[in-house]
């Protein structure tokens, strides 16, 4: 079965070339690709024949269908998954669509895991019957005391029978990071259930949100997208210096990744 392959712990997109159509309507090919894998995906997970295995195929896929269009993809720090045993609690900046889809790829073949998403999205026409089938922890966004008690159970209740938890912290997908809106929902837990925490910096404004259907909208090649895996970290006292250290990868990466690839692009 074909995963992706790391070397030196990281990966990078190795274009054999692209075709025609694709450099010239990336958005629309792509989007052509993706419907069939959540349509394929949906269908298995309906008749509950949609396992982990599956699950990492899907999410392959499309990082395949992503590359197929030109998007680069760089990936870095996975011995940071493999450097202990059991399971923990992923944190991470959200910025677009594309992570929800990509990230099982990376993860689900080193560790088992599952995410903490709003409600909608279980709920969500076709996708639903994939994302019921991860036993997410679900949050409805509307009474944040109700979102906490829900991440705590629902999250330890995962992490004792030891599968991984990856939450974004943010309220909302965003281009900018703000540490004022990155809460400590995720430190929370992991103190609760005795796991470590490993941060994740993400830049996936390849795939832009859409103007009318946020969750749709245009692919552009040009901006690479990063993923990088910080250090575990065990939750001490309160957790402020961890939160801080999670914030301070995430924005350094950011930062690095700028002026790397210059201002929204390679």
């Amino acid at each position: 079965m074909e995963w992706i392959q790391y070397e030196n712990n990281a990966y990078r997109t190795a274009h054999a070339g692209i075709s025609l159509p694709a450099k010239l309507c990336p958005s629309l090919i792509f989007y052509y690709h993706a419907f069939i894998i959540v349509f394929r995906g949906s269908v298995k997970a309906k008749r509950r024949h949609y396992d982990t295995a599956e699950w990492c195929k899907s999410s392959l896929a499309i990082v395949r269908a992503l590359e197929h269009v030109g998007v680069d993809l760089e990936i870095a720090g996975i011995d940071s998954i493999t450097s202990f045993n059991g399971p923990c609690v992923f944190i991470a900046n959200h910025m677009s669509t594309l992570e929800t889809f990509v990230l099982p790829a990376i993860i689900a073949p080193l560790k088992d895991t599952t995410f903490v998403v709003k409600q909608s999205l279980v709920e969500y026409p076709i996708f639903r019957h994939v994302m019921r089938s991860r036993d997410p922890v679900t949050v409805r966004r509307e009474n944040p005391r109700e979102d906490l008690k829900a991440v705590l159970e629902g999250g330890t209740e995962r992490l004792k029978a030891g599968r991984s938890i990856i939450i974004f912290p943010q309220t909302t997908r965003t281009l900018a990071f703000d540490p004022e809106a990155f809460n400590t929902i995720g430190i929370k837990l992991a103190k609760k259930a005795e796991v470590p925490v490993v941060p994740i910096a993400l830049k996936t404004d390849a795939w832009g949100n859409g103007k009318y259907l946020k969750d749709y909208g245009r692919i552009v090649p040009s901006k690479r997208v990063h993923f990088a895996f910080g250090k575990p970290l065990m939750v001490r006292d309160r957790g402020a210096e961890e939160h801080n250290e999670i914030i301070r990868f995430i924005r350094g990466k950011l930062e690095e990744w700028e002026s790397s690839d210059g201002i929204g692009g390679k």
